[in-house]
């Protein structure tokens, strides 16, 4: 595998191998229209402009009565003004007659203010104190049916929505870049707007090798194992912005990969492989994407280079192209479950949220270990930690790489620096947020 690399040498070669995928998000290359009940989670692609305005049209902020204020402008609670009801207009489709001087309308939260009317009463302001206490009065009536009471005045405008008055069309709903969240959606959904445009996610396949694995679900035999790996490297990918393309499931031999590796490759902007990168026999994608056998490639200039990174667990590692023309990236990571997952933590899952065109900061933050531990000299260890309530992280599980049932009760990894060979209970260490 050569000589062995730092991590930030191995993560930063990575940036440079995705480097046209984040840079293609960044220039909107690829974009695509999606309805907005897909679109959570996703990021805008252009700025959304309101097509309509909001409110659509004048309406009632509360239940109560619309009136002219000059009407209401002497009453109290000693000395109400008393008006007759002449209409009731629900929230409902329709345009409700004109307000004649002098009179009111029993209206209803969002319903349409009448022309003519310049205010609106809330219920509670009035004699009865709710609607639950008069009788509804009937719409278009002659001179109404029941008079209300008014004891508060009212200002010209108060408690009417005027049309326009959250957003003017033609105005910057959302700008371009933003991250959808529910608020967001609920903003286009008010303007009518049932699509929008947003970067394409990332296109990537996960490769899962080795004769012993078998899927979830199925019976493994003698010497079996289920993957984990696919599961856990395909929620990654997709929680980081990307979509899935392709999940396969490969064994040792080294044809039927290569035709599996070369169907996802075409379909895919990345391809993630995990097992067959260490130093034993049955070393499928080192057997495949090695320096003699790449197509194409002059033997000694591999399009995947085989490298040890100075980290454990994960210190097996690969990157690099495949396939015809600048070809596809691949990204070659450990077969065990523990393993995989750091290695996407640490390598890819800021530049793959960078490709979706999400910020793709570093989540990382200084905490107290309440565990004292060893590290072996020259590599950086990431042992996985459970936070507590107030920050401080206690380990869980051991180093091994095999433990992935360990790695479900952890939330941070704990960044143990190559130099340290030893720290004690309560040092401050740099934690990974998973």
């Amino acid at each position: 595998m050569g000589d062995r690399v730092s991590v930030e040498r191995h993560r930063a070669d990575v940036a440079e191998l995705l480097a046209p995928l984040v840079d293609g998000a960044r220039r909107r290359a690829r974009t695509e229209q999606v309805d907005l009940a897909d679109a959570l989670g996703r990021v805008l692609a252009e700025d959304l402009v309101a097509p309509v305005p909001v409110p659509l049209f004048r309406n009632s902020q509360m239940d109560g009565y619309a009136v002219r204020a000059v009407d209401v402008a002497g009453a109290g609670a000693e000395v109400p003004v008393r008006l007759p009801v002449g209409a009731e207009i629900p929230a409902a489709p329709g345009t409700p007659a004109a307000l004649a001087p002098g009179t009111a309308a029993r209206i209803m939260t969002g319903a349409p203010v009448p022309d003519g009317a310049d205010a609106v009463v809330p219920v509670e302001d009035t004699g009865a104190g709710s609607f639950a206490a008069e009788p509804a009065a009937r719409s278009g009536a002659p001179g109404g049916t029941v008079a209300v009471d008014v004891l508060v005045p009212r200002q010209a405008g108060e408690f009417v929505r005027e049309a326009g008055s959250d957003v003017a069309a033609g105005d910057v709903l959302l700008a371009d870049g933003t991250l959808l969240a529910p608020h967001h959606l609920a903003a286009a959904a008010a303007c009518g707007v049932g699509q929008v445009r947003v970067v394409a996610r990332p296109r990537v396949a996960i490769l899962s090798t080795g004769s012993e694995i078998v899927g979830p679900g199925e019976r493994p035999g003698p010497g079996q194992v289920f993957d984990a790996n696919g599961a856990a490297l395909g929620a990654a990918v997709r929680r980081a912005g990307g979509v899935v393309t392709l999940t396969a499931r490969c064994g040792d031999d080294a044809g039927a990969f290569a035709a599996v590796l070369a169907d996802a490759a075409a379909g895919a902007d990345l391809v993630i492989t995990s097992g067959g990168v260490s130093q034993g026999a049955y070393e499928v994608v080192k057997d495949v994407l090695g320096p003699t056998q790449t197509p194409g490639r002059t033997p000694g200039s591999p399009a995947v280079e085989f490298r040890s990174v100075a980290m454990q667990p994960g210190g097996p590692q690969g990157l690099g192209r495949f396939g015809p023309g600048p070809g596809t990236p691949v990204l070659t990571f450990p077969g065990n479950p523990v393993s995989a997952q750091v290695s996407f933590v640490v390598f890819l899952r800021e530049v793959l949220e960078r490709a979706a065109g999400l910020p793709g900061e570093r989540r990382v933050r200084r905490a107290r270990v309440l565990d004292a531990g060893t590290s072996p000299a020259g590599k950086r260890q990431l042992l996985r930690g459970a936070s507590g309530p107030d920050g401080s992280v206690r380990v869980v599980g051991g180093p091994g790489s095999h433990l992935v049932a360990s790695m479900a009760r952890a939330d941070v990894l704990v960044d143990v620096p190559a130099d340290v060979t030893g720290w004690d209970a309560g040092t401050e260490l740099e934690v990974w947020e998973l």
